[in-house]
């Protein structure tokens, strides 16, 4: 056999070498679309969570509605100088269920494929890891805030319409209205985006779900109102920023907090939350 023939007959026997394309991150976000959708849970996690806030505030409106002759003169004439009807457009714990539902869902996102390994599997075919978590953060923002203004708005449509039977309801054009609107509504990409870096950085479902609670609901608690710098960090948290946006008059409140650095606090959260998020997983195992 010649040189030649030695050399056609390597190359006919060496495997062929097959380049992948590279992942664009369009088809990461289409990957984490169908990761978040595959889980039935999540499906649940949304229907029972968006039930759960709108009854809450409609049953507040209903039973503003059904006892409303057993206020007194007074108390009815100020209900809605007072920003009561906002209030009950979104209440507290309606807020405090949206935030424990969404922190849930973030985080079973990322807890969810460290249990099953599945992270490994997407860190081998994907290497650029910050580019896998960028399109998880897209994904994760885009359906919770849609979820948010779903709720948020069905919510200030009914518990205004129930109102309504008493003369009682205001429009969405209502001074403060559609500020009640919109922060409950970014209530719940907040609250997924932290429960997303928590679950990155501690990657264990129960550590993950007990530190989004003592975040969201135990430190606004601690944390009192009559102290400046309690007054502060309460302030500086998501729900004490929901709070400031949510609540009409503020006149009762010994060390009030502007619209603008409540805004500002719910962007810190999110654009924090959403770095952690993307940069924690660079140089960690999986």
């Amino acid at each position: 056999m010649t040189t030649i023939d030695k050399a056609t007959v390597t190359a006919t026997l060496a495997p062929a070498r097959v380049t992948e394309p590279r992942a664009r991150f369009r088809d990461l976000v289409a990957a984490e679309w169908i990761k978040l959708w595959s889980l039935r849970s999540n499906t649940w996690a949304f229907v029972i969570g968006a039930l759960a806030v709108i009854g809450f505030n409609v049953g507040a409106a209903w039973d503003t509605y059904r006892y409303w002759t057993a206020r007194d003169a007074g108390s009815r004439a100020d209900f809605v100088r007072d920003g009561i009807p906002l209030s009950i457009a979104f209440t507290a714990n309606a807020a405090m269920i949206l935030m424990l539902a969404l922190s849930a869902i973030g985080a079973t996102a990322i807890v969810g494929e460290y249990r099953t390994g599945m992270i490994r599997t997407t860190f081998t075919v994907v290497p650029a890891r910050r580019s896998v978590m960028a399109a998880k953060v897209c994904v994760i923002t885009a359906v919770t805030t849609v979820f948010g203004a779903v709720v948020a708005a069905a919510s200030f449509g009914l518990t205004q319409a129930v109102l309504s039977g008493r003369h009682i309801g205001v429009p969405i054009d209502h001074p403060g209205a559609l500020r009640v609107v919109v922060a409950s509504a970014l209530l719940a990409p907040v609250s997924a985006l932290l429960g997303l870096a928590l679950g990155t950085l501690i990657r264990h479902s129960a550590a993950t779900m007990t530190a989004n609670v003592v975040i969201l609901l135990v430190l606004p608690l601690v944390f009192s109102a009559d102290r400046h710098w309690a007054a502060v960090a309460d302030h500086a948290l998501p729900t004490g920023a929901w709070i400031r946006l949510a609540d009409v008059d503020q006149q009762g409140v010994a060390y009030p907090w502007t619209l603008t650095g409540a805004w500002t606090v719910y962007a810190v959260w999110a654009l924090v939350a959403a770095a952690v998020a993307v940069t924690s997983v660079q140089r960690r195992d999986q």
